[in-house]
């Protein structure tokens, strides 16, 4: 690949591949010469994005690949109830229908659900064939370095899916310019937790140089992207099926999930959630550890970035312990959760029901 000047690159290397992240404004024009440079030239090229990148950045992708390649593309509706089964299976159909088959390659254009779901299609279509994602909110920097793919199940989020890892990232942050602030308050709260489990210099640099998402330019969101990426990717490389070290990642995740469950899916965006996740687990980690003290600091902070620092009153503290328990992370029915012990230091450990009914009701 020619590398441009304006472009940073990242490397992810996990036990299953090594593949790069291009990163930086116009980093989408690489594209092309990445589909060209595969062993085998694709076939045919499957898009799978959503309605609103659809209208606002289709048209010009397909224009670009159109010259050299056979391109379809399937559309989805916006949001997290897009990452269903029905769709999982429409879209195998829809790849079958066109004649797809295994030198073919799937794109994964928009955010996180549409990463999951397009993933995972990828990753079981005639037993697996090659994707590519190329993110187009800030949530994603998160979700699409990693290779977790996966849907939903009306039980629990993402209880069906896979590890599969794509053959690479393309961020171009010019599809960041039409995000709006809930979305890019949603992408950063992750951000944060990459800073509040790894890196006490970032965090610094965030809480010096970020007082409120109007802060977010260009240069600063850069530096906010390359980090985050970064920590995610050196923390996969050690652990890729998450069975030891890569668990870090959920800090702030076990409420978080929990909300959007009990809330109903949609009612509380990702970042949200795990902002309020971070918050309720710090305030948990101080009466584990009575010399941290960072709960307030976060709350000061979180107020400034619009994030919400209590629970709504129309879920009960004992509806949300019963969603807390049907985590992934869950052993033998006792919560596992990331806990912190001072910024860029975090442990797994298994906290008592009592303890999180106490803690919860602070929160409302």
């Amino acid at each position: 690949m020619q590398h441009n000047s304006n472009w940073g690159q990242v490397t992810v290397e996990t036990a299953s591949k090594e593949y790069p992240i291009y990163l930086g404004a116009g980093a989408s024009e690489c594209l092309p010469e990445l589909l060209a440079s595969f062993h085998n030239s694709p076939s045919k090229v499957l898009i799978v994005t959503d309605d609103l990148v659809e209208n606002l950045y289709l048209s010009q992708m397909v224009a670009s690949l159109g010259l050299s390649f056979s391109v379809h593309s399937y559309i989805l509706p916006n949001g997290e109830s897009a990452k269903s089964f029905e769709n999982y299976y429409a879209i195998q159909t829809f790849a079958l229908e066109n004649g797809m088959d295994r030198h073919s390659v799937i794109i994964a254009f928009g955010g996180g659900v549409v990463g999951d779901i397009a993933g995972f299609v990828a990753s079981t279509f005639m037993r697996g064939i090659k994707f590519i994602q190329v993110p187009t909110t800030l949530l994603a920097h998160d979700s699409a370095v990693g290779g977790k793919v996966a849907i939903n199940h009306p039980l629990g989020k993402n209880m069906i899916g896979s590890f599969y890892q794509p053959e690479a990232v393309i961020y171009d942050v010019n599809y960041l310019k039409s995000l709006p602030e809930k979305e890019l308050r949603s992408g950063f709260a992750e951000v944060m937790k990459h800073s509040l489990i790894w890196d006490r210099d970032f965090y610094q640099w965030i809480r010096e140089n970020i007082q409120s998402m109007e802060d977010l330019t260009e240069s600063k969101l850069l530096v906010c992207l390359e980090n985050g990426m970064k920590i995610k990717a050196e923390v996969v490389s050690t652990d890729e099926k998450e069975t030891g070290l890569r668990a870090i990642l959920n800090f702030g995740h076990t409420l978080g999930h929990a909300l959007e469950a009990a809330y109903g899916y949609g009612k509380i965006t990702h970042g949200d959630g795990v902002a309020l996740g971070m918050l309720f687990a710090t305030r948990l980690s101080e009466k584990l550890n009575p010399s941290l003290r960072l709960a307030e600091e976060l709350k000061i902070a979180w107020k400034l970035y619009g994030f919400p620092t209590e629970i709504r009153p129309s879920v009960s503290p004992e509806s949300i312990l019963r969603w807390m328990k049907k985590d992934k992370k869950t052993q033998n029915s006792h919560i596992h959760m990331v806990l912190i012990q001072s910024v860029g230091k975090v442990e797994l450990r298994s906290v008592p029901d009592e303890l999180i009914l106490e803690t919860l009701k602070e929160f409302y």
